[in-house]
């Protein structure tokens, strides 16, 4: 869900232009679980750009303040999800924890770091959704310890249905900042990609695990 449009498409133009995403739909990307892809992105590189970072972490408070103003913690997710988290939870003036993927092998064998205590509300704060499994991880590991996680926000989602139906499933919403069509809408008019790439980049959301199909 996408509750401010101006917004996500000024963002989108903004991750296009300090190449945080990429699109090459003629020269596909191969992920990690070995799909091809159009596009790769990597919302770290954010991290370089006060006036970027700020927008953002500015947005993710806008959305908790009017939707979730009474949380207890914001949590991130280990590692993109965490700086934002910092941010989002100094400007509110809230406890921070983040989720390791798994728990420690050493020490206390923590999963959850700062803490989050049962009955407590939270966010969290992701950088990127996929298929949502990382995201639904994360949600686990705090709804085990019995906390109660009202949202995921992100600051960008592919929009894939297998992501949409993992998070019904554990009936957590998800926010988004911005998402893969409002970013091809505004890379086809800033001219990253032509119009005529369009039937590719839209081909590949629906079908990424066998795109492209020649």
């Amino acid at each position: 869900m996408i509750i401010d449009t101006t917004f996500a498409r000024e963002l989108a133009g903004d991750l296009l232009d300090i190449n945080a995403v990429i699109l090459r739909p003629n020269e596909p990307f191969t992920w990690a679980s070995g799909w091809n892809s159009p596009i790769y992105c990597d919302n770290r590189l954010t991290l370089r750009h006060p006036m970027i970072r700020k927008k953002i972490a500015a947005q993710f408070v806008k959305i908790i303040e009017n939707e979730f103003p009474e949380i207890d913690v914001v949590t991130g997710t280990a590692t993109a999800g965490i700086p934002h988290a910092a941010w989002v939870a100094g400007s509110l003036d809230k406890p921070l924890a983040y989720v390791r993927a798994k728990p420690k092998t050493y020490g206390m064998g923590n999963q959850i770091e700062g803490g989050v205590a049962k009955g407590e509300s939270t966010v969290v704060i992701e950088d990127l959704i996929s298929t949502g499994g990382s995201s639904i991880s994360v949600v686990n590991a705090l709804q085990f310890v019995g906390a109660e996680v009202l949202a995921v926000i992100s600051i960008f989602n592919y929009g894939f249905e297998k992501a949409s139906q993992n998070f019904e499933k554990v009936n957590v919403p998800v926010f988004n900042l911005t998402d893969y069509n409002t970013l091809v809408e505004v890379a086809v008019e800033k001219g990253f990609v032509s119009s005529e790439d369009l039937e590719q980049l839209a081909s590949w959301r629906v079908s990424p695990d066998t795109w492209p199909n020649d």
